[in-house]
C-alpha cells in the first residue's frame, strides 16, 4: 500500500501541505529556496493547483525581473552528528578509501532505498 504524504512537486519544487485549523485552510510554501513563495486553499481539490499557480507565478516574476530562480537543494548542508559517531565514520571511510563526504552521502543513499523501495539514481551535481 503506498504512503499517503502532504508532500508535493511540481517543476523542480518542494512544498509540505500543512492545514490550519483555526481558519480551515490548507497553506504551504515553496521549501528549500531563500525566496518566500507560499500559497493557500480552501479545498482539498484546489491545494495542488494552487501550488502549481504559486511555482508558475514565482517563475514568470523571476523572469519579469531577470532573476535567475533559485533552485531547492543545492546538495549541500550540514550534519550535527555525536563526536564518537564522527569519528567512527571517518575511521570507516578512510579504510574503504573514501572521503567523509562520499561515506555520508553513501549512507543517505542507503536510506533512502530503504524508505523508497526504489533505486537512487544520481543527477549531475
Amino acid at each position: 500500500m503506498a504512503r499517503k504524504t502532504n508532500v508535493l512537486e511540481y517543476k523542480g519544487y518542494f512544498t509540505k501541505v500543512e492545514y490550519d485549523a483555526e481558519d480551515g485552510i490548507l497553506y504551504g510554501k515553496i521549501e528549500g529556496i531563500n525566496d518566500l513563495v507560499n500559497f493557500e486553499s480552501h479545498s482539498m481539490k484546489s491545494v495542488e493547483k494552487e501550488f502549481h499557480r504559486a511555482v508558475d507565478e514565482y517563475l514568470n516574476f523571476c523572469a519579469e525581473v531577470g532573476k535567475q530562480p533559485e533552485k531547492e537543494y543545492k546538495g549541500t548542508f550540514n550534519v550535527r552528528i555525536s563526536p564518537a559517531l564522527h569519528k567512527k565514520l571517518s575511521a570507516i571511510a578512510g579504510k574503504n578509501g573514501d572521503t567523509l563526504n562520499a561515506s555520508v552521502e553513501k549512507a543517505i543513499q542507503q536510506y533512502v532505498i530503504a524508505e523508497e523501495g526504489t533505486p537512487y539514481t544520481v543527477s549531475s551535481k
